[in-house]
Formats: C-alpha cells, structure tokens, sequence
C-alpha cells in the first residue's frame, strides 16, 4: 500500500517511499543516487550502443598501452559539446558513433553493497570503526568492490562501478542522524579506516580500477536539521586539523577517486561551490573526480538561494571543481538547460566542460571501460561472487571483532554447562535491522537464534520481546481489530477482517523514544503503517522506506483516554487518527479534539513477561537499542542520547530479577546507560552488525572470542554534557576526547577483554627530533591471563607547551595485536612529527612547533599504561605582526554570535558578527599602533562599528572605527581609527562588533 502524500516541499526532498531494503533500490536520497525500473535505467544508459563503428576499436582512446590523459584527450576531441555537456548528468548517455555505452556515477556501498538485492552485509561503518583493524576493513571493501563487480556482470547499465563509500564525515557529536555512517570522531582513525576500505574497493592493479570509491559528504557535514540551509563555522583550525585528516589520506593515497560535496553551506558558502574543493584535487596527482550529492545541484538556487539562477549556479559549481551533477534522477534537462544558459550568458567555456568531463572519464578509463577484457583484471568477476561462503565467513569475522565489552563484573564469559537455559529478551533479541544504507541481508542470524545454535540441545533459549500488548477500545464500546491475512488490511473499529479472538484486537506497542512508537498487530505479526487513503494498514515487516511511515504517539487526553497521531517522516502530513463511517482508522484529522478518542487497555505487560522468563533462567540476557529507521537517521538528528523509557524500565527489571544478566546494546550510535554501568554485571555493545550479528554474539557472550573491539567514540553519560550541535568547532566547545574535560561513561578507545594485557616500558629509538623526522616506539605487551586475545594498544601524545589550545591528546598511532596467553609481543608504533603540527593562523600554514610532547601508550585515552617524553625541534612562532594585513577569519577566539561567511560568492572568508560579539588575535606586537584599518561591509543602514580593545572583549578600548552601510553584504569599503599609543609588547587584541557587520582583513598600522 501506498500513502496518499503531496509532494516533497522543498527542491531536495526525498523519493516516495519504500517497502523493504531490496525495494530502495528505487530510490535514493542524501549521499545517494536515485533510481528507476532498471528497464528504463537501461534505456537511458545504453540507447543506441548497438550501432558501433567498424572502425571504432582503432580509435586513439581505444589504445591501452597509450597513457590515460592522452586517451581522455582523444575521446574529448571527437565529442560534440552536446554530448559532453550530457556527461555532465549523473546518468551519462551512450555515444553510439564512437561505440561509448552509457555511464553513471553513484552505487551505494557502506558497508555492503546496498539496494540492489541481496548481499553480504558487514557491520554498520561505526562498527567496523570498533574493530581498530584497517586489515579487516580493506578486506570488506575489497569483498564489497568484488559483489559490485558481480552486480555490474549483472546488469552493466543499472549496476555502476563508481561507488560512493565510505562516509568520512568525523562523527563530532552522537547525536548526528549519520553516526552509524561514519568510523569515529577521530580524524586520524577515520582517515585509516577510509583508506583501509577504499583500498578494498579499488583493488589491488596499479592501474585498473576494482571500483571508483567517493568518500562522503565534503565538507563539514555533521546536522540532519536544515541540512541544505544551515551555515556551519568551520575556523581554520577545525578546517586542517578536523576536517582534512579525515578525508585527505583516501585521496593521497591513490585509493579514493574523488568526494562528494555535502548538502551544507561552510562559512557561509554552498559546499558545492566552495573553493575547498579545489584542495582536495591538490592532494592527489591523478585526476580525482567530485560529483555532486542527490538535488544538490538544484537547491544551490533553490532551497539555498545562493545564485537567483541554475545557470548562474551550475557555472559556480563547476568552476569550484563539481564534475557530476546527481539531480533530477535520469531526468538530465535541468542540468544540460543550465550549463548550456551558463555556455550562452558567457559565465564558463568550454575549457571548464572539458575539465570537468575530462576528471570522470579518467576514472571510465580506469574501471577498464574502453579496454579488452583481457587487460582488465576484475572483468571475470561474476554474479556468483555475491553473498559467496567466503563473504559470509568475512562477515562474522567483522561482527565478532566489533563486539566491545564495556563492564565485566564477571558474569562473562558465560558457561554453557552452567548457564544452559538463557533468557534472551528485549526488542532487539530476535530481530535484525538494516539500516537506509544497508544490503539486502541473505539470511539473519539474530541474538536469540545465534544462542540457540551456540547451546544446541544442551540448552534452552526462552525469549521476550518485552513490549506490551494492548487493545484499543473507544468510549462507545467499539474496538480495533486488525487483519489476520499476510497481507494486511485497512484496521477498523469493529470490523470484520481479523475474526475474533484476542489475537485481531492485540496491538504490541514498541518505544523507541522521544515519545514515538511502533505498532504491530498480532493478527498477522505485521507492523501498522499509512497507506492508501490515508488510512491505517497492518502490512509491513518492520518499518522502512524514505518516507518511514510507521510511527505513531499516543498522546493523553484525560479520563485515561488517547489519541493517536500520526509522526512520520513526512512532516506536512502528521496529523491524528479518526474513525470513518467504515470504521476504518484514518489520518486526516488536524488537532487532537478532532481526533477519534481511546481506552488502551493493557492485555499483558512485556516487561513482566520478560522478568518471568528472566527470573527462572540461568543467564538473562537483554537485547536493547534503535531501530536505524527511527529517531536517528539520515534527516533526522537525536534529541537525546538516553535509551527509551520502555527500555531503561526493562533493564532494571531484568537485572534485578536475575543477578546473572548481561545487557546487549545493539546501536547505531552512543547511548547514555549510567544505570547500567553502575548496577548490570556485565554491558555489551555492537553496531547493527549484519546478518551474522547473532553468532558473533553468542561467540562472545561464550567466550569463543575474546572481545577486543574498542570504541571509535565517547560515550558521554547524558545530553546535558554535549555543546550546541551546531558548532561544529570541536577545539571551541570543547567535545570528542580530545577537548573534552568532563567525565564521560566510557572513554574513546575503551574496551575491555576476558584476559589482562600487562605493558612494559616503552622503547624510543630517538628522545629529540626535528620537525621532518620520527620516533619509533616500540612497546612490550604481554597477556597475563589464560585466554588468547587481541589488545589494541593506542599511541596518543599531549603538546606541553604551545602558543595556542591544544588536544588534551590526541591519537598517533595503533595497532590490533594477538598475543597468546602468557606470552610477550612487542608492538612497534611511529609518531611523525609532521602529525604533531597545527594550523598555525598567524602564518596561515601546518607548523611544527618547538615543545616537548608527552608520548601516551595504553588501552584507551583514559587508560594511560606508559609514558615518555620527547622533544621537538620545530618552529618558535613569534608575536603577531598586525600591521601587516590580516584576515579576520585567522582569529585566535571568537564569540559565539560570530561567525564565518563568503566575503564574495566564488572565494574569500569573512567574520560576520551582531553587537557584542567579538573575534581576539593573541600574542601581537603593538609596540608601533597607531592606527586601525579594515575593509567591512554592511548591507543596512543604523550604527555599527568595530571597536579596538586590549586583554579582554570589555577590556581597555584603543579606538573605535565606524562601519558605514554599504548597500550589499559583498560590497566591501575602507574604514579607519586612530588608536591610543599601548604600553608593552605581546598583547591580546579583541575586535568588538557593535552592530551588524562584515569584517575582511584589518591591520593596525603605525608606519
């Protein structure tokens, strides 16, 4: 069934919905690509390539031994401009006169290769971000390249080769509706794990290409509200020390063939403009290719309202460096009207088109489109490769060594002689999840199914889902009931198509928190969701699809009454439920006095179900966690990092009913549980780990695999310890571990084993280097207990000394090391001091600086095993000179009211800030102030100025600079104060705001 919905509102909106993870191969949204019926996909792609040339195959761009740029020069020179500004279409048509087939840029591959039908699916990227095994991870990226490779053999035309994977987005804050996309909040671990995978997907050839990896989504995207319109500040600092870690090592390394432009403004500029995306060409020297993401190209004039027109926009696009524009799904007219508006109005030539064409048929070259099949290594890859016993065997091992263990009060690893029977309850207990970007899983091994397998008929396995079940009634005696077929029906008050029996009127009620819950009837075991008419149907398996449709809120009304409303994702329509003639229950209703009214009566608890099987069992284990379709997911950030109250409730029920339990989180993300921390015995965590989440589990819980995942973020204990999520400046609000001061649940990198990991002295092979040099540190880590296992030993160092705020540590290096009980391995890890520098605002340039650094070695970045020191002979930065010019986006400090904007559309940044707001250059050399000078813009008119103060924002005032109206926020002009003679030599200068005003460069002149 399908929703009687109005169309998205806004230019970005999403594709209608869809029915199963298989289905989503129909759609597409946020870092993906959208598609239709493959029949059509074909036609679009591959229309005419029949009608080959005899001569096409003697062609210069059909020549393998001839280099790759001269080959794309080749081809360019033979196509006409409007077919290469066709190329310029995510979906690229076929060239029949040169024998070229149809192209298209996007297949979805996070961790699997997704929406395509069914395969091997690997843990969430957050879970193999929790392996700390970049061998593990370019071994799934290279599984995941081969099944796209089998895909494609399927279907050429719909099953492209350039995959966009993985997402390197630094999951700065939990909250984050992506985090299950992302490795870590650490820049250096997502950048090996980015590189591990993408070296996966691109194979092994120096040459050809397995698959074309883009990294997601550049850049500064981390906030699901406002996506395409909110402006995140992203300071200088943040930019090279945050941002870029993360995403340049894929690139620079060869292994990913381009990125993809997020749906953000940064500093005040549309990503998919910004001049950034001309650094991340800089980081490579073969060709890289940037492709837009889904409608981004259309909400640059759109929702953004960055350019009044598409040719204006798509002219700034592909200046900035965009080759590939994902809009409109195959429908390319949007595209090809606005480059050939911005051809006519002289806003590009064709030197930009050829550019751009040029970079994404570089990478065809690459995937061996052009070239005999006996040249290309990866062209006898089948569809057999898909979910092969290899792949399935590689996806356990991936599940296992995401397990983390983060309490142990020695409940595991459990007995199976002596904890035979197990309760095995909770919503996640005998249910898996995929998630928007997940494969189509071939078979599921649950927590419960994977325990009852682990004891076979030595045991027992009883389970509980603990949801209440209920009935609906209303105030006149009616009832809900639903449909008993397989398929479903409209659920009606009184009605006829359930039958009798408690089975037609039992609703089990899921909570999945901030107020919103699944309904399931179990007439038919299926979920309750809008469909046609706007009515509600019992005819899904869990719930899913763009749109999700299957969430409610039961909303009090008085005298023990609800309403139920209607909380999809699709915001225009969530209104609350009435009862038609038909009886039939329906959403069309706009407050809650014009809603049906209900008695819920409670048929029986799920957490006293969930206690009774608990309390008679040997070992109780509790399944908890998100459904990746609700609260948290692409477009929709969390409110909380709480679990839900239904399942905080559960917990505490089952751990005081039996003293043997252990409480499983199965989550997308961290999750506040200082309860359980404090009171459960023991506490697990995996990510939605794929179809062999429960046999990895029950090895775990078993001890057939000593745990050894580690966590790649904080766990912090509540919301309250989290800052703004829209700043993204982590080194100004002071979260992920680096800054973070507080105390947090559990620290990054924590993980605890079934064995003890005992560290020697660490061995340096230099105590003193420069600023191009290394040290060596070689670690002795021996296992003290009687269980093999693996350690992650981590290397972070702490600056002593420095001219600016720096990491209160911060990762270096690490490696996953097996070490057999009893025995000693010695560990051998590298600091580079290149990895020790900063942005340095003053030089505007990565610097070394001259200190001492604090060379950390232990188990997390709160379980500090060893130390040593050494020094670095780097740079010593002087004083600021301010008289020379100077940008106001190098500031030292800011306020929060001020932030980064464009100083004009195509390049340059300037500070925008309201009254009282105020941005501070520290340590400048004012021995010879006398005079301020600044280029400011101000579009309005009124009082606005910017004054010169020492030491503080209310500090000693040198002078003030009145900022005349400008008429326009880009068009900038000279002002100027005399300043009062200062006193001394290093000191910190603040620069007040006292309106609404852009500030560029200044200087304080005395010459």
């Amino acid at each position: 069934m399908k929703p009687s919905i109005p169309p998205p509102p806004t230019p970005s909106g999403p594709p209608p919905p869809a029915a199963s993870a298989a289905a989503r191969a129909a759609a597409t949204v946020g870092g993906a690509l959208r598609r239709t019926a493959a029949a059509a996909l074909a036609a679009v792609l591959a229309a005419g390539a029949a009608a080959s040339p005899a001569s096409a195959d003697d062609l210069p761009f059909r020549d393998p031994d001839l280099p790759v740029d001269e080959r794309v020069a080749d081809l360019l020179g033979r196509l006409t401009r409007d077919e290469k500004i066709a190329m310029l279409h995510q979906y690229q048509p076929a060239v029949p006169r040169l024998d070229v087939a149809g192209f298209r840029t996007g297949t979805e591959a996070l961790h699997g290769v997704a929406w395509l039908g069914e395969a091997t699916v690997f843990p969430q990227s957050v879970g193999l971000g929790a392996t700390w095994d970049t061998g593990l991870v370019e071994r799934v990226g290279d599984a995941t390249g081969t099944e796209m490779r089998g895909f494609h053999a399927q279907d050429p035309a719909a099953h492209g080769l350039n995959v966009w994977a993985p997402v390197a987005d630094p999951l700065r804050d939990p909250r984050w509706g992506r985090n299950e996309e992302g490795y870590s909040e650490d820049p250096a671990l997502v950048g090996d794990m980015a590189t591990a995978y993408t070296g996966g997907l691109r194979g092994g050839d120096d040459f050809y290409l397995k698959t074309a990896p883009t990294l997601k989504h550049f850049a500064g995207y981390n906030i699901e509200d406002k996506r395409d319109r909110i402006s995140v500040t992203v300071p200088p600092r943040a930019l090279h020390e945050y941002v870029y870690p993360a995403f340049r090592p894929a690139v620079e390394a060869g292994n990913a063939t381009g990125v993809m432009a997020a749906y953000n403004m940064i500093n005040g500029r549309p990503a998919h403009v910004s001049p950034l995306l001309k650094d991340v060409r800089s980081w490579s020297d073969t060709p890289t290719m940037i492709v837009s993401d889904a409608y981004g190209p259309s909400n640059v004039a759109g929702s953004q309202g960055y350019y009044e027109t598409h040719a204006q926009s798509h002219a700034a696009m592909l200046k900035a460096g965009i080759d590939s524009y994902t809009d409109q799904d195959t429908d390319s007219s949007l595209t090809v009207d606005a480059v050939n508006g911005a051809l006519e109005q002289g806003l590009i030539t064709g030197a930009d088109i050829d550019r751009a064409v040029g970079h994404s048929l570089s990478v065809r070259f690459r995937l061996g489109e052009f070239d005999p099949d006996s040249r290309n290594p990866y062209d006898d890859i089948t569809p057999e490769a898909i979910d092969s016993p290899e792949h399935r065997e590689l996806a356990r091992e991936a599940a296992t060594e995401q397990m983390t263990l983060l309490k142990n009060d020695g409940a595991l690893p459990l007995d199976p002689e002596r904890d035979s029977d197990v309760a095995v309850v909770g919503p996640l207990s005998d249910t898996l999840y995929e998630d928007w970007y997940s494969g189509t899983m071939p078979y599921e091994v649950t927590p419960a199914g994977g325990i009852a397998d682990r004891l076979g008929d030595a045991g027992s396995v009883a389970t509980a889902e603990g949801a209440d079940r209920i009935r609906l009634t209303t105030p006149g005696g009616g009832t809900v009931t639903a449909s008993s077929g397989e398929d479903g029906g409209v659920l009606r008050v009184n009605g006829s198509e359930g039958g009798e029996g408690a089975d037609a009127q039992a609703i089990s009620v899921f909570e999945w928190g901030e107020g919103v819950v699944t309904l399931r009837t179990e007439a038919n075991g299926k979920v309750v969701g809008l469909g046609d008419g706007n009515r509600l149907f019992n005819d899904q398996e869990q719930p899913n699809g763009w749109f999700v449709q299957q969430l409610f809120r039961f909303e009090e009304v008085g005298d023990g009454q609800v309403v139920l409303k209607y909380d999809g994702y699709d915001e225009w329509n969530r209104k609350y439920v009435s009862i038609g003639e038909d009886g039939a229950l329906t959403v069309d209703a706009d407050t809650p006095g014009q809603a049906a009214r209900f008695e819920p009566e409670t048929l029986s608890s799920g957490t006293d179900e969930a206690v009774r099987k608990a309390s008679g069992a040997d070992a109780a284990v509790v399944v908890v966690g998100n459904m990746p379709f609700i609260n948290a997911r692409e477009t929709d950030d969390r409110e909380d990092i709480a679990l839900p109250k239904a399942q905080r409730e559960l917990v505490r029920a089952v751990t005081e009913a039996n003293p043997n339990t252990v409480v499983v989180l199965e989550s997308s993300y961290p999750q506040a549980v200082p309860w359980a921390q404090e009171n459960a015995p023991a506490v697990l965590w995996t990510s939605h780990a794929g179809q062999e989440t429960g046999n990895a589990l029950a090895s775990v819980l078993f001890g057939d695999a000593n745990p050894a995942g580690r966590l790649p973020q904080t766990w912090y204990r509540s919301v309250d310890d989290l800052p703004d999520m829209g700043n993204y400046d982590v080194i100004d609000s002071g979260h992920t571990y680096q800054y973070f001061e507080g105390d947090p649940l559990y620290a990054f990198g924590h993980g605890l084993s079934y064995t003890e990991f005992e560290y020697g002295a660490p061995e340096l092979d230099r105590r003193r280097i420069g600023e191009d040099g290394a040290v060596t540190v070689r670690v002795p880590v021996t296992n003290t207990g009687d269980r093999d296992g693996d350690e992650v030993v981590q290397l972070y160092t702490s600056q002593n000394r420095s001219r600016v705020k720096q990491p209160l540590k911060e990762l270096r290096d690490f490696e996953r090391v097996h070490v057999e009980a009893g025995e000693t391995v010695t560990v051998q890890l590298e600091v580079d001091a290149a990895d020790l520098a900063f942005w340095d605002v003053t030089s505007g340039s990565m610097v070394v600086e001259r200190a001492s650094h604090d060379v950390l070695v232990g188990s997390s970045s709160a379980d500090i095993r060893r130390t040593a020191r050494i020094r670095v002979d780097g740079e010593r930065i002087p004083p600021r000179d301010l008289a020379a010019p100077t940008r106001a986006a190098d500031f030292d400090g800011y306020s929060s009211g001020a932030e980064l904007v464009d100083e004009s559309k195509a390049e340059g940044t300037s500070v925008a800030g309201s009254a009282g707001d105020w941005i501070s250059f520290e340590d400048a050399d004012l021995r010879r102030l006398e005079s301020f000078i600044a280029r400011t813009a101000r579009a309005q008119g009124g009082a606005a100025g910017v004054e010169i103060r020492l030491g503080s924002p209310d500090g000693r005032l040198l002078g003030t600079a009145e900022v005349p109206a400008t008429g326009d926020e880009y068009e900038y002009t000279e002002v100027a104060a005399e300043l009062e003679r200062v006193g001394g030599r290093h000191r910190d200068v603040y620069l007040v705001f006292t309106g609404d005003l852009r500030l560029s460069t200044f200087s304080l002149d005395g010459r």
